[in-house]
C-alpha cells in the first residue's frame, strides 16, 4: 500500500496536479542567507542609437538594466547630468564626479546598423568605466541580426559580472520547463528572464521533469509513450535529435545527470518498488542504489558529485535523505513534519531547497543546510509552490506556483526577496529546470 501511495503521488505531481506529502514544519524561519559582499553601485548612462531601428537603444538599455539588477552583484544608481555627450573611451571629469557621487562603475554603449553590411546586421559597442582606477576598463563589440539583440545585452551583462567577480553571469542561462499544449505536456526552453520560449517536443502526450546536462547541450526527461510506459529520454537542443536512455518496465522518473555527466540517477519501479538507480552513461552499466520497502525518488546531485539528496517515505511521510554517490551511507536530513519532498542541491553546495508543508498546511519552498543545522522558509503567500531549481550562481531559484491560479513559473532570490513571475501564458507551466552557465 505504501508503494502504491508513493507512486500515485509521484504520477500526480508529474502531470501538474501537485501531490505533495504533507509536513508540519515547526522550525522554519522567515530568513535567508545574505550576500557576503557589498553590491557594487553601477550607473547606466544608456545605449545610444547610432542609426539603428527606433527601438534599438531603448530595448538594449532595458535588458541590460534588468540583467544588472538580477545579478545581485550590482545595484543600479542614477547618474543625473551625464549624457552621451559626456561619454567616450577616455575618462573625463564628469566620470570622476559621478564616481564621487556614488557610482563606482559607469556603463554605456552605442548600437546601430553595421556599416556596409548588406544583411543589415546590428552592432553594439559596450563600455565600462571603473571609478576606482579612473579608467575605461572594458570595451566590447557585439554583432548579429535583430533577432539576437537581447542576447547582445545579456552577453554584456555577463561580462560585467565576470569582470568584477571572476564568476560567469546568469543572463545567458536558460530555463527548461513543461507547458500544457491541449491535452499534452511538452518541453520548452526560454531565456532566464522568461523571453523567447521555444518548443522542443511535440509528442501529443506527456514529456515531463526536464533536467540539463552539464554542458547545456542536452535535456533528460520522462517521456510517456502511453499511460503504461514511461521512459527516460535525452534530447539535443541544437538539432532536436532524441534517444532513449532508460526503458525498464514500470515507472522511470525523476532523472538527474551527475555534475560530470558520467552518471544518470533516476527512480524506477521495474523491480516492483520505487527505488533509485544509477546508470553509467559511458558503459551503460546499471546499479541499484536503494533497497527498501518504501518509495525512493527525486535524486539531486551535490555539486561535488560525491553525494545525492533524495525523497523517501521510509520514515513514514516522505522526508529528505542524503547518501553517497554509490548508494552507501544513507541518512535522514529533514525531521520537521511528515512531508518534505523534491530536493534540489544548490550549485554552491551550501543549501538544499525542497518543498515543505508549513504548520498552516501550505506547500512552500524551504531551504536546509546539508548538515541539517539551519532551516529557512523561502516562500510565503497563496498557492502551491513546487519544483525548485537553482540558478547557476546559487543566488536565485526558479519554481512553479499556483499563486495566480494556474501553475506558472517564478523566480526568487535565495534570500526570499524579489519574487518575479516569468511566464504569462494562459496555459499550465511547471517543472522548471535552470541550466548551467554558458
Amino acid at each position: 500500500m505504501r508503494l502504491k501511495t508513493c507512486l500515485l503521488l509521484t504520477c500526480c505531481a508529474l502531470v501538474g496536479v501537485i501531490g505533495i506529502i504533507e509536513s508540519g514544519a515547526t522550525d522554519v524561519f522567515l530568513e535567508a542567507t545574505r550576500p557576503d559582499f557589498q553590491k557594487i553601485p553601477v550607473g547606466v548612462i544608456g545605449i545610444q542609437n547610432a542609426g539603428g531601428p527606433e527601438w534599438l537603444g531603448g530595448r538594449l538599455e532595458e535588458v541590460l538594466k534588468s540583467d544588472i539588477r538580477r545579478s545581485l552583484v550590482f545595484t543600479l544608481v542614477d547618474v543625473p547630468g551625464l549624457g552621451f555627450k559626456d561619454v567616450g573611451t577616455v575618462p573625463n571629469p564628469a566620470f570622476k564626479q559621478a564616481a564621487e557621487n556614488g557610482a563606482s562603475v559607469l556603463v554605456w554603449g552605442k548600437a546601430g546598423l553595421k556599416a556596409g553590411d548588406k544583411d543589415a546586421d546590428i552592432s553594439m559597442d559596450g563600455f565600462v568605466y571603473d571609478g576606482g582606477s579612473n579608467e575605461v576598463v572594458g570595451g566590447k563589440r557585439y554583432v548579429g541580426s535583430s533577432s539576437v539583440v537581447r542576447l547582445m545585452a545579456h552577453r554584456f551583462a555577463d561580462e560585467l559580472v565576470f569582470r568584477y567577480t571572476g564568476e560567469p553571469g546568469i543572463a545567458r542561462s536558460k530555463i527548461a520547463y513543461v507547458s500544457e499544449q491541449g491535452p499534452a505536456r511538452e518541453l520548452f526552453v526560454m531565456d532566464y528572464d522568461g523571453y523567447e520560449p521555444r518548443q522542443l517536443t511535440a509528442d501529443g502526450f506527456l514529456n515531463l521533469m526536464p533536467r540539463w546536462s552539464p554542458d547545456r547541450r542536452f535535456l533528460v526527461f520522462t517521456a510517456y509513450r502511453n499511460r503504461n510506459t514511461q521512459d527516460i529520454d535525452m534530447i539535443e537542443l541544437a538539432t532536436g535529435k532524441r534517444w532513449t536512455l532508460v526503458s525498464l518496465g514500470g515507472l522511470n522518473i525523476t532523472p538527474a545527470l551527475s555534475p560530470d555527466g558520467n552518471f544518470l540517477a533516476f527512480a524506477s519501479s521495474y523491480e516492483g518498488n520505487s527505488e533509485l538507480y544509477r546508470l553509467d552513461t559511458r558503459t551503460k552499466a546499471l546499479q541499484r542504489m536503494t533497497t527498501h520497502a518504501s518509495g525512493d525518488l527525486s535524486p539531486s546531485w551535490a555539486p561535488s558529485g560525491r553525494e545525492l539528496a533524495f525523497a523517501s517515505d521510509r520514515s513514514g511521510g516522505p522526508q529528505i535523505f542524503l547518501m553517497s554517490a554509490d548508494g552507501s551511507n544513507i541518512r535522514r536530513l529533514t525531521f520537521d513534519g511528515d512531508y518534505n519532498a523534491a530536493p534540489a542541491w544548490s550549485p554552491r553546495g551550501n543549501w538544499i531547497a525542497y518543498v515543505c508543508r508549513t504548520p498552516k498546511k501550505e506547500y512552500k519552498l524551504c531551504l536546509i543546510t546539508p548538515d541539517g543545522q539551519k532551516k529557512v522558509q523561502l516562500t510565503a503567500g497563496p498557492g502551491v509552490d513546487d519544483s525548485p531549481s537553482w540558478s547557476p550562481d546559487g543566488r536565485h531559484l526558479v519554481f512553479s506556483s499556483t499563486a495566480d491560479g494556474k501553475s506558472q513559473i517564478y523566480m526568487i532570490n535565495a534570500d526570499g526577496k524579489d519574487l518575479e513571475r516569468i511566464t504569462f501564458t494562459g496555459v499550465h507551466n511547471s517543472a522548471p529546470a535552470w541550466s548551467p552557465a554558458s
